[in-house]
């Protein structure tokens, strides 16, 4: 298995390996609703303002990770959102997403980012040292529909405190939708 970061060109191999995973696990409108979430986050987000991090064999995309900035608006600490993340439904449950999402953390790390946050299923996301965080010590962009799903963990030596004032996502997941 390869990992790679460099996403220009791919994006529709990347756009279709979302859809296909969220189809297959949540029905066809969710598939296509984070299709388009994922093309909109790949081609209107500023690229300082994005990560992508894709799995790849034998050249065919089976793994992938979009991260992008979230930014509280008192806080110096750089942050990025793990979200959305998908393993292409055939190569599930073989340790594919663990280790995409092991390695992007890394990346994460080395690129001099602070936070990482998600929102997904805890029992996953723990296996990569995400911990659950309440809403009071780190501010969704808008009220969170499964608050036990907000989580994080600190890239740094220091431990994860709370974040300063309120927070902003890109405009690819400013919608209430997704929270």
């Amino acid at each position: 298995m390869e990992f790679l970061s460099a996403y220009q060109g791919r994006e529709p191999a990347i756009v279709d390996l979302f859809a296909r995973t969220f189809t297959a696990s949540e029905g066809a409108e969710e598939g296509a609703l984070i299709g388009e979430l994922v093309r909109k986050l790949l081609f209107t987000t500023a690229a300082n303002d994005l990560f992508v991090f894709t799995a790849e064999e034998e050249g065919a995309i089976i793994g992938g990770i979009v991260c992008s900035r979230l930014i509280y608006e008192q806080d110096e600490r750089t942050v990025f959102i793990l979200a959305p993340v998908a393993v292409a439904p055939e190569r599930q449950r073989m340790g594919v997403g663990q280790r995409l999402l092991a390695h992007g953390l890394a990346a994460l790390r080395a690129a001099g980012a602070d936070i990482a946050m998600t929102y997904g299923d805890p029992n996953y996301y723990a296996k990569v040292g995400f911990r659950p965080i309440s809403e009071a010590a780190a501010r969704a962009p808008f009220p969170l529909n499964h608050p036990e799903g907000w989580q994080a963990q600190s890239l740094t030596d220091r431990p994860m405190t709370p974040l300063q004032g309120p927070s902003r996502c890109v405009e690819a997941l400013n919608d209430r939708l997704f929270w």
